[in-house]
């Protein structure tokens, strides 16, 4: 058989493997031969992975042309699972069955993608029976992997996850076949380059793999795990179920630190931590409030708060909660709100609705909305969050409301909305040499790519001063106004 021939059947097995990723890891190295001695294919986490992936294509079953729906998967593991042996494989598999596929690897900083993630894959490419189709370079800001005779079209590159390269990870057009994002160590990519890579799964047969310690509890990563499930297959691999993991050292770890520690969480058992190192309030704390559910006559007895967030930047959203109690819920968000008038009628008809003992309102964008509060005889109050803290532990009042929240959940407090509980963990905090605990800010959290959590300062408004039931005379007393708008409008 000459070599024409030969690379000709090597293609056609290429074809047969269009549906099966892990049929194709085991054909395409050499298991128990060399470098592989003592080793029959991967491990039984890799091996599920590969074959639920498989069915994913099959039932997709793209014919080149229609575009399918995009496959996403979310690793988040302990150490020394195999992954990165994985991500070689992925990668090695996509170019290997896909001709023209284009693809986009990234990592949490340049030398964990060129010594590891990328480093990886070029071991592996040597043991590959396809190796020798692909030139693979890993210098410098050259890390790449092309076809030998189409170096634009089929190929895979390795990009640093600076933001300011996020526009590198924009749509691969590979229309015909499959554009691909594999981020390694994900936790710490941010948030800018997950929003161009979504914009880059409308086109051929689109795959998404995230893999990652879970070292922060905020975050894209993750969101894979809560507020984006439903759009992931998700895995949380545990170190002690894998092979090739140091198993007296894991041993060492649990006996010090303890099963349930954030310290075994994040780095055995791939669960994300209770609280990261500068969260000020903690995931166990929210995760138990969305549990809880109150009855009505549980917090009849206390008086009802509205907390008033207005928004006037693009992106944020203007929103009014009520707390009576231990309970609390949204009453309604809009997005961005510019005009006064109508915010002030919305707080009034639901003022009235919920018979109100108190109305905070944020001093930022409140004050035109308090004026005109104040000409239909409403009481309502500004609060400033940059005023001074009656909590000795807080510099400022935002941080002592979100205390107030703090302590509130830890004493039984019960949340209904997932935003609000997702929200309330984003924060981080330092702590000043005087021993004040400075709350970070709204702009600080939309610099390193977190929304701004205008929910839970609306809710941490209802805790701006001490309220108390108003008597049934008095709310006969106040000012009747009609309004013209429907809250529940928009």
């Amino acid at each position: 058989m000459n070599l024409a021939e030969a690379e000709r059947m090597l293609a056609e097995d290429m074809g047969r493997f269009f549906y099966d990723p892990y049929g194709w890891v085991m054909y395409a190295f050499p298991w128990g031969e060399g470098e592989l001695e003592g080793f029959d294919g991967p491990d039984e986490w890799q091996k599920e992975f590969l074959q639920d992936w498989g069915k994913a294509i099959k039932a997709n079953d793209f014919n080149g042309v229609n575009p399918v729906d995009a496959y996403r998967a979310a690793t988040s593991s302990g150490h020394g699972i195999g992954k990165s042996a994985l991500t070689a494989w992925i990668i090695l598999y996509i170019a290997s069955t896909r001709p023209y596929c284009k693809g986009v690897v990234t990592a949490n900083t340049s030398e964990q993608l060129r010594t590891k993630t990328w480093g990886e894959l070029g071991k592996w490419k040597k043991r590959c029976m396809t190796g020798h189709w692909f030139i693979y370079n890993n210098g410098q800001g050259n890390m790449n992997l092309y076809h030998v005779e189409h170096k634009e079209s089929w190929r895979v590159d390795g990009l640093t996850c600076r933001e300011e390269n996020s526009e590198s990870f924009a749509g691969l057009h590979a229309a015909s076949s499959s554009p691909f994002y594999l981020f390694d160590e994900a936790s710490a990519v941010p948030d800018k380059i997950w929003e161009v890579a979504e914009g880059g799964l409308t086109d051929g047969e689109p795959f998404w793999f995230v893999f990652g310690n879970p070292t922060r509890n905020t975050g894209r990563f993750r969101e894979c795990f809560r507020k984006f499930k439903h759009r992931w297959r998700t895995r949380q691999i545990d170190s002690r179920k894998a092979k090739m993991t140091n198993k007296k050292l894991i041993g060492e770890w649990i006996r010090d630190y303890g099963e349930d520690s954030d310290f075994v969480k994040v780095r055995v058992r791939g669960l994300f931590p209770s609280a990261s190192d500068y969260q000020f309030i903690p995931q166990n704390l929210v995760d138990e409030a969305m549990r809880r559910e109150l009855l009505e006559g549980q917090v009849d007895h206390a008086p009802v708060i509205l907390g008033v967030d207005p928004a006037w930047s693009g992106g944020d959203e203007f929103v009014i909660y009520k707390r009576q109690g231990l309970a609390a819920q949204t009453l309604t968000t809009i997005m961005l709100n510019n005009d006064d008038v109508r915010a002030a009628s919305i707080i009034a008809q639901l003022e009235d609705e919920h018979d109100a003992d108190a109305v905070f309102i944020d001093f930022g964008y409140g004050t035109g909305i308090k004026s005109i509060g104040d000409s239909w005889g409403r009481t309502w109050q500004l609060v400033s969050f940059g005023s001074k803290s009656s909590d000795p532990q807080m510099l400022n009042k935002r941080g002592e409301m979100w205390n107030s929240v703090k302590t509130w959940l830890a004493e039984g407090g019960s949340l209904y909305d997932q935003e609000t509980a997702d929200e309330l963990t984003t924060p981080e905090y330092r702590v000043k040499m005087d021993g004040k605990i400075v709350l970070e800010s709204k702009d600080d959290m939309k610099r390193r790519g977190v929304p701004s959590p205008n929910r839970a300062d609306a809710l941490c408004l209802t805790f701006a001063h001490p309220v108390v039931r108003k008597s049934a005379a008095h709310n006969m007393g106040k000012a009747n106004v009609q309004v013209e708008y429907d809250p529940y409008a928009d």
